[in-house]
């Protein structure tokens, strides 16, 4: 029997891809679930970069390319730096990967040394602790109350501080919280990180599109000059242009860092694939694409709000209003203790598990967030499917005694 690495018991299944699992397993058994835990727009990648990658392919570009892609695509990403987000970022950089979780896990591995201790915001993705642990680091969590709509407190962060601190994790618009946190209370956090000067800032931007009710995002790194060397900046092609299945993530960020992951890169994918480059340059080039944005994000706002709406009006349910992203994170606990066919609901991943068997719902537990009392619903989804999964909600609560 082969012996596993001890890395590997570190780390457990993505709770998010297991309900997705459990779901799909129950459609193939002809249920109809209505699945709430998809992290990835439901509209189609754009007619424009579908035709672009078709033409890459047919131009033959199926070879090597350089590591980690194209000196076009750099650019590209670099110009969407400086225009979009006033980040002064030159193509050395940027860097590429195999999506923004490949990103977030390479830059891990580049900074982090065993016992390095890694600051993460709760509620969080739940990839973020796994992969520091990873790279030998020691996650530490700040818990975001929900009275504060999930955010932290410029104090919360300065206690959280010891020499030990390497890397802090800001994701705003947020997963699962659906928070963001509006330019004042960024600018407040980055006066803390400019006082630690040996502190990384991971900022992790890939809702930076999708954003409602006249939210204001501003990326962490324009706000004080020394921040530019503290900061790595994340995003990548999937939520803004629904291309969750291409897996192509970027990073901005100090030459050297950058220079390190590129090494990191090229011993492992080496690049990304070929015939996706020309079109991932072109997503971000191509007028099309803003236009395309605002239409998905006009649906998305619409959605959200909706679905706010709803949970709120359940008995017993608080649901902090999103202000980004495609998610609500509604408090179920005041559920917790009540039973169904003589189970009882004792945390979110009984709650979600019960939900997901009678009345074929799938949610997200918010356990492996930071927060059990939570579940996480996408609204990357239909109208008529939000209405018809948050009636079984309220179905299903009202037979839990």
């Amino acid at each position: 029997m082969i012996e596993l690495a001890q890395r590997i018991s570190l780390i457990s299944e993505s709770i998010t891809l297991a309900v997705s699992a459990k779901a799909n397993a129950l459609k193939k058994q002809g249920v109809d679930v209505v699945g709430f835990g998809a992290g990835e727009p439901d509209f189609d990648t754009p007619a424009f970069i579908k035709d672009a990658a078709k033409q890459a392919l047919d131009k033959g570009l199926t070879k090597y390319t350089p590591s980690p892609c194209y000196p076009e695509l750099k650019a590209a990403i670099a110009q969407k730096f400086n225009r979009e987000n006033n980040l002064p970022y030159k193509p050395e950089n940027i860097t590429t990967g195999a999506g923004g979780k490949h990103c977030l896990y390479m830059a891990f591995m580049a900074v982090i040394n065993p016992g390095d201790e890694v600051l993460i915001p709760a509620p969080y993705w739940v990839s973020y602790p796994e992969q520091a642990r990873l790279a030998g680091g020691v996650p530490k969590y700040i818990r975001g109350e929900q009275s504060n709509g999930f955010k932290i407190t410029p104090q919360q962060l300065e206690a959280a501080i010891t020499p030990k601190t390497r890397v802090l994790i800001l994701n705003s618009p947020s997963n699962p919280g659906g928070h963001g946190y509006a330019p004042a209370e960024l600018k407040a956090l980055a006066d803390v990180v400019v006082k630690h000067p040996n502190l990384i800032v991971f900022s992790d931007e890939i809702y930076e599109k999708l954003v409602y009710d006249d939210f204001q995002f501003v990326s962490f790194a324009t706000l004080a000059p020394q921040l530019i060397e503290q900061t790595l900046t994340f995003n990548c092609h999937s939520k803004s242009f629904a291309m969750t299945g291409w897996r192509v993530g970027y990073i901005g960020g100090p030459k050297p860092v950058i220079d390190a992951i590129n090494k990191l890169q090229s011993q492992m994918t080496s690049h990304i694939t070929s015939f996706t480059q020309p079109a991932a340059a072109l997503a971000l080039t191509d007028p099309r694409g803003a236009e395309i944005i605002e239409q998905m994000r006009q649906q998305f706002e619409k959605r959200g709000q909706h679905m706010h709406q709803r949970l709120a009006s359940l008995p017993q349910i608080v649901c902090v209003k999103p202000q980004g992203a495609f998610y609500c994170f509604p408090d179920v606990s005041a559920y917790y203790g009540r039973q169904i066919n003589g189970k009882t609901i004792t945390e979110a991943v009984s709650f979600s598990a019960a939900l997901l068997e009678h009345n074929h719902v799938a949610v997200v537990p918010g356990n492996d967030s930071g927060f059990d009392t939570h579940v996480r619903l996408s609204f990357a989804t239909s109208m008529e499917q939000i209405d018809k999964g948050i009636d079984r909600i309220a179905q299903f609560l009202q037979t839990l005694k």
